[in-house]
């Protein structure tokens, strides 16, 4: 009788090692710390190891020595499973299958030729990939042309535009299986108390772009293009009985943007963001029932809309968010918006407000492409819980006066 063994993976990477192998050339993952991303694909590589006899190279651009390896990975998923520790011999520099299998540890920067002439890889495994440059790729793909060869590529994203990124997340081969995997992707990330206790004190005390770089796998970005950088932070707060507010905003998605809504508060010259509801392909039935379980009281207060879907206003009127209103616009209001949002000595964003974080770290100015100038356009992405804030905030947003000086106005 056949014996089967369970082996769990964040939802996310089953239809990553879905396919068998040879069905696809590339598989890969790239994110932030805490995922599962490296222990996921080493158990892969260690179950694909153990089905058929491979020969299994696992490679980063530097490796001095065997600490420096993905052996250690390998190792830790090896023992996690009976089936496997007693299907291989891993001993202080090599890992062995009983059926023979066989990884190999090289790293790329000066071993290129020695890599060349190592024969028949059934599987290439590539760490820390975002540091391998375009000439190591070039050759390194030739190189993997065993029968049903494949390559997996592991990254945390550091340079926009890396050889790596452009590659494998910009313009993905065809047919490539490669995800995004965070930590909030890791079904076990809570267990580990100890990695839990290190995010929050980043969240903490590093400045956001770096914690969303560490954590969640965004680029490693402190560009001026950024149109709030250097403005807001994160901190967990509990508004004061004497703060002025709440204010709510709320601006409608469509097929493939976000329904957002936002609660906020104003106090000591600063902006205190409580609480956001939202998601993509949110029906305008199911809006208000949303919006109540995520902000609450909200129906109670008036909520100002963007006044382009006067109907969808119309409809949350008449179901459960009785003071919903329609916002006035200008030509120059989304500017004067900005100037307004900057206008405040912060912006404070509660930790529970993830979209809001993200799209306060990538609401962007768009950039000559020529000459990296930052110009006065406003990239039309990852701004819906930006505009339900300055919805919310819009009767404090004073237009700019003709022929003024000062040009716009703003008032706290």
């Amino acid at each position: 009788m056949t014996k089967k063994a369970t082996v769990q993976l964040p939802p996310k990477l089953i239809p990553v090692f879905t396919p068998p192998r040879g069905a696809v050339e590339f598989r890969g993952a790239h994110g932030g710390r805490g995922s599962a991303k490296s222990a996921s694909f080493a158990t892969m590589a260690a179950v694909f190891g153990y089905a058929e006899p491979l020969r299994i190279l696992c490679t980063r651009e530097f490796q001095s020595s065997i600490k420096d390896s993905f052996h250690a990975e390998l190792k830790t998923a090896i023992e996690r499973h009976d089936f496997l520790a007693n299907h291989y011999s891993v001993g202080v520099d090599y890992i062995k299958g009983a059926n023979g299998t066989e990884f190999l540890f090289k790293g790329l920067r000066r071993n290129i030729s020695s890599i060349r002439s190592t024969a028949n890889i059934d599987i290439c495994i590539v760490e820390e990939a975002d540091d391998i440059p375009e000439q190591a790729w070039r050759d390194l793909i030739p190189t993997i042309r065993a029968a049903k060869s494949e390559i997996w590529t592991i990254w945390n994203p550091n340079k926009r535009e890396s050889a790596t990124d452009i590659r494998f997340r910009l313009k993905p081969p065809k047919g490539a299986l490669i995800v995004e995997m965070n930590h909030d992707d890791n079904p076990w990330f809570a267990t580990d108390t100890n990695l839990e206790a290190t995010r929050l004190r980043d969240l903490e005390l590093l400045d956001p772009n770096t914690y969303a770089h560490v954590w969640e796998g965004a680029y490693l970005d402190n560009s001026d293009s950024q149109i709030l950088g250097g403005k807001w932070r994160v901190e967990d707060f509990i508004p004061g009985d004497d703060w002025s507010g709440p204010y709510h905003g709320l601006d409608f998605g469509f097929s493939q943007d976000p329904t957002a809504g936002i609660k906020c508060w104003i106090h000591d010259q600063r902006l205190w963001i409580e609480y956001e509801s939202g998601g993509v392909g949110v029906e305008l039935d199911h809006t208000p029932s949303m919006l109540m379980r995520d902000i609450k009281g909200i129906e109670r207060f008036e909520v100002l809309a963007d006044n382009a879907r006067p109907e969808s206003i119309s409809h949350l009127k008449r179901h459960g968010i009785p003071r919903c209103k329609s916002v006035k616009k200008w030509p120059g209001s989304v500017e004067d918006g900005i100037a307004h949002l900057r206008s405040y000595k912060e912006i404070v964003i509660h930790s529970r407000c993830t979209e809001t974080r993200k799209e306060a770290r990538l609401y962007s100015y768009k950039v000559d492409s020529n000459s990296g100038q930052v110009l006065d356009k406003i990239v039309d992405s990852h701004n819906h819980y930006i505009d339900a804030l300055r919805y919310g905030l819009q009767p404090m947003i004073r237009k700019r006066e003709t022929g003024s000086k000062t040009g716009r106005l703003t008032y706290l």
